[in-house]
């Protein structure tokens, strides 16, 4: 609310597959200009901790209301399309950007995800990111640090890590326990990866 673009504002949570709580928002803008979802999630990242950003927002002239209250139970669930972000969407256009595509789309269950959309504008976070990782450990056969897609959070900025690093093959025993470890962690687990792995680095 204390967005200079918002007029009114709620926030609420929803399951994606595999029974993974995210929470949406519902925005009312101040004007006829929508401000971009990435540029809210900014906003709000300045005084909310990662785990109260919303992953995905709606627009609305109005919020539903009954007998003078917010209703809750008549905001609709999200339906899965690409939010309305300040990076116009570009479509893949070489065989690793279009399976990267499938990869997030899938993860996410956002749908058309563009070159240049940012993997955590778009609602990913740690345990989705882990998830990215694995599957890209199986499809590539190859070990590419979780820390990377942090690095290099777009399509095309991932599709030219994994180019890079095909001239690496990994071990297949090495692999498959890697693959395992990632597939079985938990959002708490993931986060603590993520904490020691690339925060400490970022605060260099």
């Amino acid at each position: 609310m204390e967005h200079p673009g918002v007029k009114d504002a709620a926030v609420t949570a929803w399951e994606r597959n595999q029974g993974e709580k995210y929470l949406a928002a519902y925005i009312v803008p101040r004007g006829p200009i929508r401000p971009p979802s990435d540029r809210l999630q900014s906003f709000i990242r300045e005084m909310l901790p990662d785990y109260m950003v919303p992953s995905t927002f709606m627009f609305a002239n109005s919020l539903p209301v009954t007998n003078g209250k917010l209703d809750r139970q008549a905001l609709p669930e999200p339906d899965g399309g690409r939010p309305e972000l300040s990076t116009a969407y570009a479509a893949p256009t070489n065989e690793i950007e279009t399976a990267l595509v499938s990869i997030w789309e899938k993860i996410l269950d956002v749908r058309p995800i563009g070159i240049n959309d940012n993997f955590f504008d778009l609602g990913g976070h740690s345990l989705s990111a882990t998830r990215v990782v694995s599957r890209i450990f199986t499809r590539y056969q190859f070990e590419m640090p979780l820390q990377s897609l942090f690095q290099s959070p777009t399509i095309v900025e991932m599709a030219a890590v994994i180019t890079e690093y095909q001239e690496k093959p990994l071990d297949k025993s090495r692999l498959s326990a890697i693959v395992d470890e990632l597939s079985s962690m938990s959002e708490a687990e993931a986060e603590r990866l993520v904490s020691e792995t690339i925060r400490p680095s970022a605060k260099k």
